[in-house]
């Protein structure tokens, strides 16, 4: 069985009006980074994660889910 993460942070990042960049900044990560993430080719480790859930004043449920 395969599992893999998916993201709602391109969505939520354009709904605040957030270049990449920006986001990066305010997570104190590199733009691969995001563009990774967003990109699914990266999961966050839990810190991280939990700081893309506050940021976004979000549960980290609500951030990323399961996809079998």
């Amino acid at each position: 069985m395969s599992e893999k993460v998916a993201n709602n942070v391109r969505e939520l990042r354009k709904q605040a009006d957030l270049t990449q960049e920006e986001l990066a900044r305010a997570l104190d990560v590199s733009r691969q980074t995001i563009i990774s993430i967003e990109r699914g080719r990266y999961i966050p480790s839990l810190p991280l994660a939990l700081r893309i859930a506050r940021f976004f004043k979000s549960s980290t449920d609500e951030m990323f889910s399961l996809e079998e």
